[in-house]
């Protein structure tokens, strides 16, 4: 099972499609986790630094004259310019530099950078504020025709620790990523190739349909994805081919048979017009087998195509008192009983009379010539099957997986015949959709027909 799961085209698709995924997510954690490991500054700290600035960018308020009167960053910010004053501060200052506000520990008006705030504009510059070192972000703000800028300081203490804090997080959120992604990928990639390889299955099946009683039938390149398409092409021109070939075969089969009839009809007139010749009895056997085996190759060509069959009600107990009316002399001859019995009247059955007539002949006959003298050959018919039943030597085990083969003959065969007379019976009951099966029995053979 596990075998043929991995060796199937989607199984493949699936743990490639995965892998891939896996491999490239893995590939780009590693690249992050790396940029963060050795530029964490550059990764995380500017980036926190610079959205503080922007939160105090954005809080600054001002009157219907344009003038500012206020700083009200969002609540959590202005809890941390609180929590931690003398670690992360904030100015507001006018176009030449002046200071006009600020949180509660940048309250002095020395400069945190030198020079006009102009040139620092857009820029994290690290400096030293009361002899400790801090990172400054100066952010532009215009405002009608007047020009301020938002500072911010954040210590390098308080910058190592949030990326710290940070850092420490981020290979187990990129372990839950990559699982979680992996997972969802997989169940979607699931119903995907699912759905993708419908048409493939739907032309495996109609393909697994095709016997050489349904060869018209041909595969359907509807949904089929395009790659596959030449493929189903190059199958029904083949289907095509054995169709012909097939019909070539069946029609000479039949040809041949119509053929030889009546010639060897007149062989066997004239010689029973000619006393003169010799062995004549052996003349006359060998006519006689060659017409039966003549007879059983026109009924092979007959049974193999379903058209020539003509369905209707039909009673199998009348039919099986025909086959042992027809074969009483023969058992006769070989002093064989031949016997129907009916332990419960079946209901007639839809089939077609002249080949379940055939189907039981040919059984029934190979019974007789199998049974050894004052047996019996019994024909029991039932609800759901025919059995034909004898008191011969039996089948060898060996030889059961051959039976129902055209040509074969057992290699101990004491009568003559082609080796036609089950392959006929195999193609009436699959032409039925019946079931025909052989068991061995303590003495005897049992061959039954499911109906």
């Amino acid at each position: 099972m596990f075998d043929h799961w991995i060796r199937s085209l989607s199984a493949r698709l699936w743990l490639t499609s995965v892998a891939a995924l896996a491999v490239c997510m893995t590939l780009l954690a590693a690249v992050v986790i790396y940029a963060f490991n050795h530029f964490p500054e550059q990764a995380l700290g500017r980036h926190e630094q610079i959205e503080r600035a922007e939160d105090v960018a954005n809080g600054l308020n001002f009157d219907d004259a344009g003038r500012p009167v206020s700083v009200q960053p969002p609540q959590e910010t202005a809890w941390l310019f609180e929590a931690v004053p003398t670690e992360l501060k904030y100015r507001v200052l006018n176009e030449q530099g002046g200071v006009l506000f600020a949180s509660g520990d940048a309250q002095d008006r020395s400069p945190w950078i030198a020079g006009d705030p102009f040139h620092a504009a857009g820029k994290v510059e690290q400096v030293a504020i009361g002899s400790k070192p801090f990172d400054v972000v100066t952010l532009r703000i215009p405002h009608g025709h007047d020009v301020f800028y938002a500072q911010t300081a954040m210590s390098a203490r308080l910058v190592d620790a949030m990326i710290g804090a940070k850092v420490k997080q981020i290979p187990a959120i990129v372990r839950v990523t990559i699982f979680v992604a992996t997972v969802i990928f997989g169940l979607t990639l699931t119903l995907t190739l699912h759905r993708v390889l419908k048409p493939l299955r739907e032309a495996s099946g109609a393909a697994a349909l095709i016997t050489p009683r349904n060869l018209t039938a041909r595969l359907s390149p509807k949904g089929v994805p395009s790659e596959l398409k030449p493929l189903l092409n190059a199958f029904n021109e083949a289907l095509g081919r054995l169709e012909n070939g097939f019909s070539v075969q069946q029609q000479f089969l039949a040809s041949a048979a119509h053929e030889l009839q009546t010639p060897l009809t007149l062989i066997r007139g004239q010689i029973e017009l000619q006393p003169e010749i010799k062995h004549r009895e052996l003349l006359f056997r060998e006519v006689d087998l060659m017409a039966r085996q003549v007879r059983q190759l026109l009924h092979l060509a007959e049974v193999s195509e379903p058209q020539n069959l003509s369905f209707g009600e039909v009673d199998s107990v009348d039919v099986a008192q025909d086959v042992v009316a027809y074969l009483s002399r023969k058992a006769n001859r070989r002093q064989v009983k031949l016997q129907v019995q009916v332990p419960v009247a079946p209901a007639s059955i839809w089939a077609d009379r002249s080949a379940l007539f055939i189907l039981l002949k040919n059984i029934v006959e190979n019974a007789i010539n199998a049974s050894p003298p004052n047996s019996v050959v019994s024909l029991i018919v039932d609800k759901a099957s025919i059995q034909v039943q004898d008191q011969g030597p039996g089948i060898s085990q060996d030889h059961l997986p051959f039976l129902f083969k055209r040509y074969w003959r057992a290699p101990d065969s004491s009568h003559e015949g082609a080796g036609l007379g089950l392959a006929i019976c195999k193609e009436i009951a699959t032409a039925h959709e019946w079931q025909l099966t052989v068991s061995s029995l303590i003495s005897g053979t049992r061959f039954t027909v499911w109906i």
